[in-house]
């Protein structure tokens, strides 16, 4: 916590104050109030909420979806279809930059919010881990409701979704917080402000050839951060039991 005090503490004290720590120097929001209108917070903002809202959708359903069927149908070679997916997890998201550029360079769709989220849609992490789940639910309860003339989907709606939530909810956690977070793909696939997340933008912001204010720099990256603290704080209990579950499981 001692970085998050120091940059909260240069954040709402004057310039002259910033280095005394004492709990008599007046507080201020000029800082705060300068920072988010000295760059276009509220679009950065916008941008972040809606690529992760994004990511993180797109990953539940198609994670969902392959869990089941890895799980409950009878596929040729599933196990080899199961390796491959954990071998993505072997492999850095950084090492695929220059391809993931150039895919989605010729698909057309750089420097978009939909070209930034494309290569984050399949998570191997969150077919693991619902794979892991679905494995444990038992198997009558899901012909016990193909007797009663249930559809697949229906199954997995009310059966398997139900029963896994712990997991969905500490993966949605890990997911938000790296998304959110994630600076090295959105900087190389981005160029305006249109489509840039917060991450990206706070660096520009705080670029040397801009002049290193550190007042302004403190508040914009307690604005950045702080969605993520409050998010920790509110399902700080939540979070913990669900990796335990989890790993249990």
């Amino acid at each position: 916590m001692l970085p998050v005090l120091v940059s909260l503490w240069v954040a709402i004290h004057p310039a002259a104050d910033q280095g005394t720590f004492s709990l008599l120097s007046p507080l201020t929001w000029q800082n705060v109030v300068h920072a988010w209108q000295a760059a276009p917070f509220g679009r950065y903002f916008i941008n972040t909420l809606a690529l992760v809202l994004l990511i993180v959708v797109c990953q539940l359903i198609l994670a969902t979806m392959a869990a089941y069927a890895l799980v409950r149908f009878r596929l040729t070679g599933a196990g080899i279809i199961f390796a491959l997916v954990l071998l993505q997890l072997m492999i850095s998201p950084d090492v695929l930059i220059l391809n993931n550029y150039q895919t989605i360079g010729s698909l057309g769709l750089r420097d978009t919010l939909l070209g930034i989220a494309l290569p984050y849609f399949a998570s191997a992490f969150a077919i693991f881990l619902l794979r892991q789940t679905f494995k444990s639910i038992p198997l009558v309860l899901e012909e016990a409701a193909i007797i009663e003339g249930a559809s697949r989907f229906y199954i997995l709606r009310r059966i398997y979704i139900p029963l896994a939530k712990p997991v969905y909810i500490a993966f949605t956690l890990v997911s938000i917080s790296f998304h959110w977070n994630d600076f090295l793909w959105p900087l190389v696939i981005t160029d305006s402000v249109r489509v840039r997340p917060l991450t990206v933008g706070l660096q520009l912001f705080s670029a040397p050839e801009q002049g290193v204010q550190w007042a302004l720099i403190s508040a914009a990256t307690l604005m950045t951060s702080m969605p993520l603290l409050v998010l920790f704080l509110l399902f700080q209990r939540q979070f913990v039991q669900s990796f335990m579950r989890a790993g249990i499981r």
